[in-house]
């Protein structure tokens, strides 16, 4: 006798669900790596040279992790409060950072003693970063001000003092060692000239500005606050052109991938969103398990970084090619797994006995039935209420199942006003589901044909049976004006198309007749 065989559940495309290339290449990252820091990670920056390792600033510490490392190769540990912004030089050379009590420190990356201590500021500074010469340092204070300093001679350049609240972003041209923006919770962009006293160019956020972030061509800025994201043209004055709001919390952080091809920016929404620089759709989106305050891209895109108010470090590392083929084949085995799978692939040899063990098969609940040929008892099963919203496609697998032997009619008749309701439920729902139509229609005329006696008898059915009316005729005019639409695109498609006349040697165009055969074929008429 034949093993019983289980039903087969169709797999289905998920309805709205769009697999693009940014899709497949975003996706593309092994399960993250999660380090535990010492507080909230506020700032993560990646070294320009490589083996481009990256700086995570958390708490009183700065800590270089390599690309794979998951101990720290390097710990600056010489603030006295919480450490800001630790950010690398050009040439990975030298680290900056700031601190709560005011103090601005550089550290020679291998070393660990301070190299210069920038005093001036008078309360928490939250924003350092390099020039492009690779001699000053730009800082930004919760004291309203920003200040350039000499590095060779640890001395203040100069101090402006035009934002009237905290300066909590910056950042500096690397085209230009003179020009720097810095944005502020007073909402307001500026962007500053070291050659003059005063800013050249002030834009309006709407919000208190968190990060600030510049195009390689430093055509565009980018600045983020609230739940927006605003893009500026610097060549226009600083004309606002394009404002999105895909966060429903403050975005904290910004970065650059894929050459300038795409924006991520994060939030305390616990999403990363990956932006498309053309035309600022979003093209990908990543979830994360607590507020994200700080974000990283290494080069390629190979790594993403992003930091974490409950202090984990989370680390995303791109797969290899082999990885990739891996997934993309066949789905591999969870380690645990393999227990039960051992010897399977084992050949035997020719001088071998082989000792087979019967296979327990396990059947879901309406297999049983099935099984069992309890073909109405099969159907209830398969419309039990988590498994009708749920998983919709099992349902139409066993009612497709049972058309095909022939006993779709015997399990749904014999059914009391509950049952049926819930059957009558199930189609409303899906009847116009291009997926489960086909099966759903037969359904439906085996149910108006069994029950067509008993209509009137009971409010609750005859209720369902008019809202399935209602559908099919909405569903009906649908289709209806699709069509309409449909035939004036064919119109519209064909006169559009130029018409392509071919020329045939010897024959009239008027009637298809050579010139010799006209005079001889048609008799000529004389007026009389």
């Amino acid at each position: 006798m034949a093993s019983f065989k289980p039903t087969k559940i169709q797999v289905y495309p998920k309805l709205g669900e769009k697999v693009t290339q940014d899709t497949l290449y975003w996706k593309n990252y092994k399960a993250p790596v999660q380090i535990k820091e010492f507080g909230a990670i506020t700032n993560i920056d990646f070294s320009p040279v490589a083996p481009h390792n990256f700086a995570v600033t958390a708490f009183t510490r700065v800590h270089i992790y390599g690309p794979f490392s998951q101990e720290p190769v390097k710990t600056f540990t010489r603030f006295k409060d919480t450490a800001y912004s630790g950010r690398f030089r050009s040439d990975g050379q030298l680290l900056v950072a700031g601190c709560e009590d005011s103090v601005v420190r550089l550290f020679d990356v291998s070393g660990k003693v301070a190299l210069r201590m920038f005093k001036g500021h008078t309360k928490a500074v939250h924003v350092t970063d390099f020039t492009s010469d690779s001699y000053q340092i730009l800082t930004g204070s919760d004291d309203y001000t920003c200040r350039l300093w000499d590095i060779p001679n640890a001395t203040e350049l100069n101090t402006y003092q035009e934002h009237t609240d905290y300066i909590r972003c910056g950042v500096t041209s690397k085209l230009n060692r003179d020009l720097f923006i810095t944005g502020s919770y007073d909402h307001t962009l500026k962007m500053f000239d070291a050659r003059l006293d005063k800013s050249v160019m002030t834009m309006d956020h709407g919000h208190p500005v968190e990060n600030l972030l510049l195009y390689p061509s430093e055509g565009l800025l980018v600045s983020a606050g609230g739940r927006y994201v605003k893009v500026w043209d610097l060549l226009k004055g600083g004309q606002p052109l394009v404002s999105m709001k895909n966060h429903h919390k403050t975005v904290t952080c910004l970065s650059l991938g894929s050459n300038g091809q795409r924006l991520l920016s994060a939030s305390l929404d616990r999403h990363v969103k990956v932006y498309n620089t053309t035309n600022y759709k979003v093209v990908h989106n990543f979830d994360y398990a607590a507020s994200i305050l700080s974000l990283g891209l290494a080069p390629d895109d190979e790594s993403i970084v992003v930091g974490m108010t409950n202090g984990i470090l989370s680390v995303k590392h791109r797969k290899s090619p082999e990885e990739s083929k891996e997934t993309s084949g066949q789905q591999r085995r969870k380690p645990s797994y393999r227990v039960f799978v051992k010897g399977k692939n084992y050949v035997p040899k020719q001088d071998d006995y082989l000792v087979s063990k019967p296979v327990k098969q396990h059947l879901a609940k309406y297999d049983k039935q099935l099984k069992r040929f309890n073909v109405s008892k099969a159907l209830d099963t398969a419309l039990e209420t988590w498994l009708r919203r749920r998983k919709p496609e099992i349902t139409v697998a066993v009612i497709k199942e049972l058309d095909r032997r022939g006993t779709l009619k015997n399990a749904l008749a014999g059914r009391d006003e509950q049952s049926l309701f819930h059957l009558l439920n199930f189609l409303i729902g899906n009847l116009v589901d291009p997926r489960f139509a086909p099966v759903l229609v037969t359904t439906a005329e085996m149910i108006l044909d069994i029950y067509r006696s008993v209509i009137g008898q009971s409010p609750v059915v005859d209720r369902q049976l008019l809202r399935l009316q209602d559908l099919l005729e909405r569903e009906i005019d649908y289709q209806k004006d699709l069509l309409e639409v449909l035939g004036m695109l064919d119109t519209m498609f064909a006169s559009s198309i130029p018409r392509k006349e071919v020329p045939c040697s010897g024959i009239s165009r008027s009637n298809g007749l050579g010139q010799g055969e006209a005079s001889t074929s048609r008799p000529q008429l004389q007026a009389t």
